[in-house]
């Protein structure tokens, strides 16, 4: 039988993708692990016994191999987080978008394939609420021979900003998914796993950093929590903002920052203060309704080299009030990216694809239509769509052409304008439709999207992130976009490229990139209480013409539905 030699090449080109044998290996175990903290112990979902997980080290351009082993009792999948996967979708991760998940005792081989990435990013679960113990750093070096836009730190730390449930969170989690409220608030945050010495059964291991006066360091923070946003600050201590989300960014100083759920952030610290302890802290910032955030603080203690008396308790920092929008939104509009010779950008000027999305909080439960104990269910959509997950993932239907299981109906426009952020709106505009729809793009179109945030049952913050691109965020305000008046303040100078952003409650972000990666693209609301609710849908961009431009097949291993 004769074969045809695009066939031929393909083949070729699938077995030398798959079977890169010079690709730095790793393994992650995914498997429980009895963990102590608050005076109680449990068992918890971990990558290698370890909480946070591993922290990976590469350079700009590698790629990798990690062989994920699901030793646990829960269907999981792993999610490179930032991480482009060009033309490979199939390891990006997110469950029943890009694939189906590692059903326990199972094994999938991932390919992470790192390109114009370079600082740091994240890696974590993407199924159900597991990514709250499962989760590490990502760190992401210039390529060889060439270094930072800043001099050269003298140690580099990163700093994961997690949360615990004294509760099992699979329970958690389906009580969420059951009754569609609030859901249990966590009991604590961490920094690098521990709590700190504010929390009961905590002092003797709160992480202690050990530092030498006149050196520099580069701590690489990662906001791990999944429902809320984070301020984050060092008593006594000014830091430089040099990056987020694996993009650097013009210098700047802060005495604190505010960091997204899913976001990174890059801050160097000199060590220039007299020789004491100070507390590195963070607590949270929110706008969700009272009573449902964690209203606590995590602590470190960032300790001076030699001998002296520190100060009993050690100096804390300043931090926002927890509602200080103002606050997170100086912070955030503070980001531009270098744009030099260097460390150029690619803003989308010419745009052919427009999408206006209202992301909002509704409810079904009107006119006691919900049963008895769930009359706080909230439902969130996009653009009056609120997402559901189908059966078997988006990415199989589109590669496969199987029919029904997602629609591409998403609207690119809401179907009514109204005031957003009004106070009283009418609450039949609360109940959304419910569907699998996305939206197709084609193949290098560019795109600008505007995030509206609404005063629907009521004015949330909201973390969106998007998979398989970085974007350019060229505008924000907090107030409703205005479509005559607002593009003509769009910074398309130096935006700062993200791959997660705080849209603010009461506000709009206005975001472009190009649609270059062919393959199926998750974006959602990386608040994961919304996400559950129905904040989400996926980009599906179509094939080019060339052969660099088509999606890559998919790998011989992947978990079946």
């Amino acid at each position: 039988m004769k074969v045809s030699t695009y066939k031929l090449l393909g083949f070729l080109f699938f077995f030398f993708f798959y079977h890169c044998q010079a690709c730095p290996r790793y393994k992650f175990v995914v498997k429980e692990a009895p963990y102590t903290r608050l005076c109680s112990s449990k068992n918890i979902l971990t990558v290698n016994d370890q909480f946070p997980g591993p922290t990976l080290y590469v350079n700009k351009g590698d790629t990798i191999v990690v062989d994920v082993y699901n030793r646990g009792n829960y269907n999981i999948t792993i999610h490179w987080h930032g991480v482009k996967q060009p033309r490979n979708p199939w390891s990006d991760g997110p469950e029943y978008i890009t694939q189906c998940p590692i059903q326990p005792g199972a094994k999938f081989r991932q390919k992470i394939i790192f390109t114009t990435e370079e600082g740091t990013l994240w890696w974590h679960a993407h199924s159900t609420w597991l990514r709250a113990t499962v989760h590490g750093a990502l760190i992401i070096y210039p390529k060889m021979g060439t270094g930072y836009p800043f001099p050269k730190p003298d140690v580099e730390i990163p700093i994961i900003l997690g949360e615990w449930w004294q509760e099992d969170i699979m329970q958690v989690y389906l009580d969420l998914e059951r009754y569609g409220g609030l859901g249990v608030n966590s009991d604590s945050y961490f920094i690098n796993g521990q709590p700190g010495d504010l929390y009961p059964c905590s002092k003797p291991e709160t992480l202690r950093l050990k530092v030498k006066r006149g050196l520099t360091y580069l701590l690489q923070i990662v906001n791990a929590i999944l429902i809320d946003g984070l301020f984050f600050a060092i008593a006594n201590h000014t830091v430089t903002v040099v990056g987020s989300d694996a993009s650097y960014l013009k210098p700047f100083n802060r005495t604190f920052i505010c960091i997204s759920p899913g976001q990174t952030v890059d801050v160097l610290l000199e060590a220039n203060q007299s020789p004491n302890h100070y507390y590195m802290a963070a607590s949270v910032y929110t706008t969700a309704l009272p009573g449902s955030y964690n209203n606590s603080t995590t602590t470190a203690i960032v300790e001076y080299n030699g001998n002296y008396t520190p100060s009993s308790p050690p100096m804390f920092p300043y931090l926002p009030e927890y509602n200080d929008t103002e606050a997170s939104i100086n912070f955030t509009a503070s980001f531009r990216s270098l744009a030099d010779k260097e460390h150029p950008i690619d803003v989308p000027m010419e745009i052919n694809t427009h999408l206006f999305y209202t992301i909002s909080l509704g409810s079904p439960c009107k006119n006691n239509s919900c049963p008895v104990g769930e009359q706080l269910r909230f439902i969130a959509s996009v653009n009056n769509v609120s997402f559901l997950n189908p059966n078997i993932d988006i990415l199989q239907a589109y590669y496969c052409c199987i029919q029904g299981v997602y629609g591409t109906n998403l609207p690119d426009f809401p179907q009514l304008f109204f005031d957003f952020i009004a106070d009283y709106l009418p609450t039949e505009w609360e109940i959304p439709q419910l569907g699998t729809e996305v939206r197709v793009l084609d193949y290098n179109s560019t795109v600008e999207l505007v995030f509206q945030a609404t005063n629907l049952i009521k004015g949330s913050d909201h973390a969106m992130h998007l998979h398989g691109h970085s974007f350019y965020v060229v505008g924000l305000g907090l107030w409703n976009f205005d479509k005559d008046k607002d593009p003509l303040t769009y910074n398309l100078v130096d935006p700062p490229l993200q791959n997660t952003i705080h849209v603010p409650r009461d506000g709009w972000m206005a975001i472009r990139f190009k649609a270059n990666n062919p393959g199926v693209w998750h974006l959602h609301c990386h608040i994961d209480r919304q996400m559950v609710w129905g904040m989400g849908t996926a980009f599906i961009v179509k094939d080019g013409e060339s052969p660099e431009a088509k999606m890559l097949p998919p790998p011989p291993d992947m978990p079946p539905c």
